[in-house]
């Protein structure tokens, strides 16, 4: 990518903050992708709009990134600026019966701060490896609770560098999306509406689900989360476990045994494999039992090589 960039960058951020060619295997929870042409990590609001401020300037391609936990990232890596907004942009504050959160911080430690006050609502969202960011936008949620059942508001910054601050009846959330998404809006705090609730059964609450998470899901292998979205009427994972796909594997990728709606890495997948297996996954459900499986995971980079029969958003 154009020297002048990195030097731009330089100029705003540490030279730490500032990484080339960096693998992104390194930062998604699938432990895949090849590497970013820039690899920076903003500190402040204030940064994060330099930075992006430069990108529009040199109408350079960039990516908004947390933990990477729903992300597939091409073998061939991204043409482009990833802007990593997750440590250094995580702080968590308790307000009464509300949190104050930024973009980076996870889900587990939004989770952990509302049951050392005490607070009821959030328990849903103390497994999902995730950071409030990508919650917000993707609408997040388990176990009966979505993101849209606690959020107050939500301050983003718009495409264009307007920081915007709007209220939960501007979100227009649904199944895994939202007007943030719609719009390419950029997360960079948000307020919780929780409740005040009983200590104990909030602690229990979130042990039950933990025990529900490790008995149900394969946390031992990297992975996605959940690979396809829920198809109305059905449960993704039933449709592949009852097509025969249990086990099923292509190259380093594998259909779970332990819960057949995630796809695994078992071992030095690709991206390649993947979205290999995917398709074929895909294509067997819809052959059987006419149902469209839609991806839940979000693609980066240069998928084009590869043949693809769902339906996907690049």
């Amino acid at each position: 990518m154009n020297e002048k960039i990195k030097q731009r960058f330089q100029t705003v951020l540490e030279k730490e903050q500032v990484l080339e060619a960096e693998s992104m295997s390194r930062h998604t929870t699938f432990r895949i992708g090849g590497p970013a042409d820039l690899f920076v990590v903003p500190k402040s609001v204030d940064e994060i709009a330099e930075v992006l401020k430069i990108c529009r300037e040199e109408k350079a391609p960039y990516f908004i990134l947390g933990n990477g936990s729903n992300l597939l990232v091409s073998d061939k890596g991204y043409r482009g600026v990833v802007v990593q907004l997750y440590r250094g942009f995580g702080k968590i504050t308790v307000s009464g019966e509300e949190i104050h959160a930024q973009a980076g911080a996870l889900l587990s430690g939004i989770a952990a701060a509302a049951r050392d006050a005490s607070l009821t609502g959030f328990e849903f969202a103390g497994g999902i490896p995730g950071t409030l960011g990508g919650a917000v936008v993707m609408n997040a949620g388990a176990y009966g609770g979505e993101m849209k059942d606690v959020l107050k508001e939500v301050t983003v910054l718009t495409p264009e560098g307007e920081i915007l601050t709007l209220q939960a009846d501007e979100l227009h959330m649904g199944y895994r999306t939202s007007v943030v998404k719609e719009a390419g809006y950029i997360v960079l705090e948000a307020v919780l509406s929780l409740a005040k609730g009983d200590p104990e059964a909030i602690r229990s609450r979130m042990q039950e689900l933990a025990g529900m998470r490790s008995s149900k899901q394969p946390l031992s292998y990297p992975s996605a989360g959940s690979t396809f979205k829920r198809p109305e009427g059905y449960f993704a994972g039933k449709l592949i476990m009852d097509s025969g796909l249990r086990g099923y594997q292509i190259g380093g990728a594998r259909v779970s045994d332990k819960h057949c709606g995630f796809v695994i890495n078992a071992g030095d997948a690709t991206a390649q494999d993947v979205v290999a297996l995917m398709d074929h996954v895909t294509e067997v459900v819809r052959e059987k039992y006419g149902v469209t499986l839609e991806p839940e995971v979000k693609f980066l980079g240069d998928f084009k090589a590869v043949s693809i029969r769902f339906s996907r958003k690049s």
